[in-house]
C-alpha cells in the first residue's frame, strides 16, 4: 500500500536532513559520493545485462541513474530527460487505436525475441532456430 501524501514528504524530509547531515562532514561526502558511485554503478550494470532478456533491465537501468542522482546533477538531468521522454511516449501511445497499440506490442515482442536468439547464439552457442527446425524434421 502506498503511504499518504502527508506520510511521504515526512520521509523525503528525514531523508534530505540525513543526506545534508552526512555531506555536511567532509568524509562523510567522500564515503557518501564513493557508496552512491558503487552502488549506482552496480544497478547500471546489471540493468544492461538484463537488457536483452525479458525482465526489468531498463527499469534497473533507470533505477541506478536515480541512485547517482542522489550525488550528481548530470545524473539528475539524464534522469529527468528520461522520464520526460518515456512520459511522452506514453502519452503518444496511449492516443493511440488498438491496432495501433497492438502493432507497437507486436513489434516489441518481435525485437525482445529477436535480441534474446541473437543473444543465445552469439554467446552461447545455441541456435534455437535451428534445434527448433531439426526437431520439427525429425518428428
Amino acid at each position: 500500500m502506498l503511504a499518504a501524501p502527508r506520510q511521504r514528504s515526512t520521509v523525503r524530509q528525514r531523508l534530505r536532513t540525513t543526506l545534508e547531515l552526512i555531506r555536511s562532514n567532509p568524509t562523510g561526502r567522500l564515503a557518501l559520493k564513493g557508496v552512491v558511485s558503487i552502488a549506482g554503478a552496480l544497478v547500471v550494470v546489471i540493468g544492461i545485462a538484463l537488457i536483452p532478456l525479458p525482465g526489468p533491465g531498463w527499469l534497473l537501468v533507470i533505477a541506478g541513474l536515480g541512485i547517482w542522482a542522489i550525488e550528481f546533477h548530470w545524473a539528475k538531468r539524464l534522469l529527468a530527460f528520461t522520464r520526460r521522454n518515456v512520459q511522452g511516449w506514453t502519452r503518444w501511445v496511449t492516443r493511440q487505436s488498438w491496432p495501433v497499440r497492438i502493432m507497437i506490442g507486436l513489434v516489441g515482442v518481435v525485437f525482445v525475441s529477436g535480441v534474446v536468439l541473437l543473444s543465445l547464439k552469439l554467446s552461447l552457442g545455441i541456435d534455437v532456430i535451428a534445434r527448433v527446425l531439426a526437431y520439427l524434421a525429425t518428428n
